[in-house]
């Protein structure tokens, strides 16, 4: 069973003088009263009778006081523990009656348990790594944020690139006339020399057919004049005019070809090599970006495995109350961060985790909580009577909520011949806490 706190005795430590409490076995008991009349002296009281010369108060004697000290705690489990004398020795002794010391007490005893609001102020981080490391996953936790991290970055990265390269591809000039690849300059001019040596033969060819005329004409005019060469001259003529023939016949259907073609395209190659490079370009960076895209979507999937993973992981653990986890290193609460969440929940959260820190340890030490409201109380008083958990807490107020009233250093209606005896509760709304 948790230790908790059966009473508490203390005369001359800070503002008291002499009170005695017997605090509820679970739920919440408020101490209350107006600054300065030692409320918060009880807690420390009790603290240092229980966590050690470490919680010794820089000023532990009321002023004023003609005796030392004086602190005598009862425990559930049976254990009495004193401070008393010059030095507020430490006796710790158990059912039996055998003496012990703090060492006794450090295994049941938890630190944060006397100082809660130690572990409220500390940083969400803080907060977070101890929750970790009292389920045991902070580790492999811290890997798969990691992890998460890492791919989540890259995710990011690749995203922002594929949306620029989209976005360039877009941009570009694209030319459906141009071809699909670059045009060779070199080869251009190979087929307009070909067509250019063609023509050169047609044109030899019609050469030969103006030299071959002006022979016939010639060789006609020396038959005229010349009877006796007659027949050689006819025989000649009539070689040169089936000559003729087969010359006319052979440039009859010759027609020449145009390089007008070509020569364009060699003087616009710069202008189709552009527009081709362009549609190449245009092309790769559509290309880029949607491998970028796919590339964003794998992270996508990767990225929401390991969240899994990392639920998993901590739906798995055993954790001091349902509904906490961690967030990207910090603690939350049913998804609230620290800062978002009641005051109720921040108090609940608080002692479960304490709890679990030392399940031995079955009570906190909670100061200052005029902060908070009613409503805000009777929750937690609530919660912790149905965890079986005991809170002595301290706020300015004289209220009901009150179950013990402080006033100048003793229990209000604790006269001086009884301030020893027990203490009676206060009235006050029964069930409230």
């Amino acid at each position: 069973m948790p230790v908790k706190i059966t009473s508490l005795e203390a005369e001359n430590v800070k503002r008291i003088k002499a009170v005695q409490i017997e605090p509820a076995s679970t739920g919440l008991t408020v101490i209350g009263g107006n600054n300065g009349q030692g409320k918060t002296s009880v807690l420390d009281a009790i603290a240092w009778a229980l966590g050690g010369e470490k919680y010794r108060p820089a000023a532990a004697q009321r002023e004023g006081a003609n005796t030392p000290p004086r602190l005598h705690v009862t425990l559930s489990n049976g254990l009495v523990v004193e401070r008393k004398g010059k030095n507020s020795a430490l006796t710790v002794t158990d059912p039996a009656g055998h003496k012990a010391g703090q060492q006794l007490l450090n295994e049941f005893v938890e630190q944060l348990a006397l100082d809660l609001p130690r572990f409220m102020a500390a940083s969400d981080k803080e907060k977070a790594d101890t929750l970790l490391k009292i389920i045991g996953v902070g580790d492999r936790l811290a890997a798969l944020d990691r992890e998460i991290k890492a791919v989540f970055d890259r995710r990011t990265a690749i995203g922002q690139i594929a949306r620029q390269k989209q976005a360039f591809a877009e941009e570009m000039l694209e030319y459906p006339e141009a071809p699909d690849e670059p045009v060779s300059a070199a080869e251009l001019i190979r087929r307009q020399q070909e067509i250019l040596a063609r023509n050169g033969e047609n044109q030899r060819k019609r050469d030969r057919q103006a030299q071959l005329e002006q022979q016939v004409a010639a060789l006609q005019a020396r038959v005229d004049s010349l009877a006796e060469q007659l027949r050689q001259a006819s025989e000649q003529c009539t070689a040169a005019m089936a000559d003729l023939q087969t010359a006319r016949r052979s440039a009859q259907d010759l027609v020449d070809e145009s390089t007008a073609e070509l020569e364009a395209s060699i003087r616009d190659i710069e202008e189709v090599n552009r527009k081709v490079r362009a549609n190449m370009d245009k092309a790769r960076a559509a290309d880029e970006a949607a491998a970028l895209a796919a590339e964003y979507e794998q992270l996508t999937g990767q990225v929401e495995q390991l969240r899994k993973d990392r639920l998993a992981l901590l739906e798995g653990a055993d954790l001091p109350l349902p509904g906490l986890s961690v967030e990207e290193g910090c603690l939350t609460y049913q998804g609230r961060r620290w800062g978002d969440m009641s005051g109720s929940d921040q108090l609940r959260v608080a002692t479960a985790i304490v709890r679990r820190i030392n399940p031995d340890c079955g009570f906190v030490l909670l100061d200052k909580l005029e902060q908070m409201d009613l409503d805000t109380l009777r929750q937690f008083g609530a919660w912790l009577e149905a965890e079986g958990l005991q809170a002595i807490a301290t706020r300015v107020s004289t209220g009901g909520e009150c179950r013990i009233i402080i006033e100048d250093g003793r229990v209000s209606g604790q006269d001086t011949e009884s301030r020893m005896a027990a203490a009676a509760p206060r009235a006050w709304q029964k069930g409230a806490f």
